[in-house]
């Protein structure tokens, strides 16, 4: 094994986000240090896209132990308030997306769990100081930073009726005479810098236990929300065993349950099948599409309002294994970093903030999360208790190892997450197109909502006469997700790619190709 783990390969959000994780790679970090920093400077300089008063997921597999992921999803608040009490929340109308409806306001926020999570990963399997790790973000906070192209086009929907709700965040997004700012516009979110370097100096405690807490709990109670100090300090990350799944040469660990991306990834790969493919023809079309349809159906009218998923998860995989699901059942914003170093420690964080309640307490600079409110996701919506609950997520971020392999993968996207990996994973894993290839080939993923089926392509797909509706996208499209990749095995190759259809942002060491800093 080298004793050098400096050399690292990253794919992330933003090309800030990869610039953030080269800086700490200078410093000595590990995957880990370098896939936090990349997380934390993605997630407070989207805005809209994510924020850091939400959810996140780590999934980390160092190269002698088995793999776990962090469970850093939020959480049903209310603890010590009376049953009785019921939350406020403003049903909102978006055209983002085909169509969303959502709840935001303070009766939307859930339990934000992204710190306490971030914060865990970096105590346990970091190398670089938790201070060190947010000086990318603190310093973009205080410099500014330009607004992404997918910021702002989810912002040309919700910029108004979500994030103008709150001053600071409102003046942070918009000009003087109210327009919403171009592309490339420096963004500075008024007290975000202060707020992170309070966070880098104290820790989480601050959030959960101390003055800012105590300031995001006030503004969302004084507004109709439920969260309350107790749901801030009981609030603890799980640690979980990743679920693991075999897909040809690889293995896969990814997201376990309670949350249902990760077991729908994982159903998907064992409905369509694991063995190794020659090419995308009307067959492998059509079987992908009865994959989907499989899966999205059962998580439908199974997964989405269990208040325990265990059985039913354990009920989709038992299906998917015997191949009874497509006998039986074939009739919603995020970001994420991968990483992987030269230890082949690897690292996938994905993070969210559901739609946005556009509430931002006074002098803090953070956005709260809309979570309870993101219907498609939680269709029990304020409702969804008791206190301290995890919520559902589509979040997945997954690891993988082959022989002498290491890959970090996941995506941002909604329910369009596991539907990305998935195809990423078939056509790198089963038709062996190379990373950037495989990342890029066109999507397809089939909707099911209360309007009925259809199917949305993009163009060079050539998907057979399926009998139902299919909406043909003009070119490729962030509606079908954002897979970000990076790779490293023992014979020191790093390959990293970040997705087309989102602004994306990669690094890798300038690695020297000397037989004692690799991998035996």
């Amino acid at each position: 094994m080298a004793t050098n783990c400096n050399d690292i390969a990253v794919a992330t959000t933003s090309q800030l986000a990869a610039d953030a994780a080269a800086e700490i790679a200078d410093r000595g970090g590990n995957a880990v240090d370098c896939g936090i920093a990349a997380a934390m400077c993605s997630i407070n300089t989207q805005p809209g896209v994510c924020a850091l008063a939400g959810s996140a997921f780590v999934t980390i597999w160092p190269a002698d132990q088995k793999p776990i992921t962090i469970d850093g999803n939020v959480a049903v608040p209310g603890a010590g308030l009376a049953a009785a009490r019921k939350a406020l929340a403003e049903p909102v109308e978006l055209e983002y997306g085909g169509g969303v409806r959502t709840l935001v306001g303070s009766g939307s926020v859930a339990v934000p769990g992204t710190l306490a999570a971030l914060h865990l990963a970096s105590e346990r399997y970091g190398k670089v100081s938790w201070s060190d790790l947010l000086r990318p973000s603190i310093r973009a906070a205080r410099e500014g930073f330009p607004l992404a192209a997918a910021c702002h086009h989810y912002l040309e929907y919700s910029g108004d009726v979500i994030f103008g709700r709150s001053p600071d965040g409102h003046s942070a997004l918009h000009n003087d005479d109210g327009s919403l700012r171009k592309t490339g516009s420096a963004i500075v979110v008024p007290h975000l810098a202060e707020t992170l370097g309070v966070l880098a100096e104290e820790g989480p405690d601050v959030f959960y236990k101390g003055y800012i807490g105590k300031r995001i709990v006030e503004h969302v109670q004084e507004n109709g929300g439920l969260l309350t100090i107790d749901d801030l300090q009981n609030y603890v990350p799980q640690v979980r065993d990743s679920l693991m799944i075999n897909v040809g040469d690889w293995q896969i660990a990814t997201n376990p349950p309670p949350a249902i991306g990760g077991a729908s990834l994982a159903a998907m790969l064992l409905t369509f099948g694991t063995e190794k493919i020659g090419r995308w023809d009307d067959a492998t079309l059509a079987r992908l599409y009865q994959t989907q349809l499989a899966v999205m159906s059962y998580r439908l009218e199974k997964l989405d309002t269990a208040d325990d998923v265990s059985e039913p998860v354990a009920e989709l995989l038992e299906a998917a294994r015997s191949d009874a699901l497509l006998s039986r059942w074939a009739s919603g914003a995020t970001v994420h970093t991968s990483t992987v170093d030269s230890c082949h420690l690897a690292c996938s964080i994905t993070a969210s903030s559901g739609y946005g309640a556009g509430e931002m307490p006074d002098k803090t600079g953070l956005w709260l999360n809309n979570s309870l409110g993101e219907l498609e996701l939680n269709p029990q919506g304020l409702t969804a208790a008791p206190p301290g609950r995890r919520l559902p997520s589509n979040m997945a971020p997954s690891a993988a190892r082959s022989g002498n392999a290491v890959l970090a993968i996941g995506s941002p996207g909604a329910d369009r997450i596991t539907t990305a990996l998935h195809q990423f994973l078939v056509n790198f894993a089963q038709l062996g197109l190379d990373l950037d290839d495989a990342v890029a080939h066109p999507r397809m993923h089939l909707k099911i909502d209360g309007s009925g089926t259809s199917l949305a392509v993009e163009p060079g797909l050539q998907v057979p006469d399926l009998g139902i509706p299919v909406r043909r996208y003009p070119g490729p499209s962030m509606y079908f997700g954002g897979v970000v990749a990076a790779y490293a095995d023992t014979l020191g190759v790093f390959q990293v790619a970040a997705d087309p259809r989102r602004e994306g942002g990669t690094y890798m060491t300038e690695i020297e190709q000397q037989s004692g800093d690799l991998i035996e």
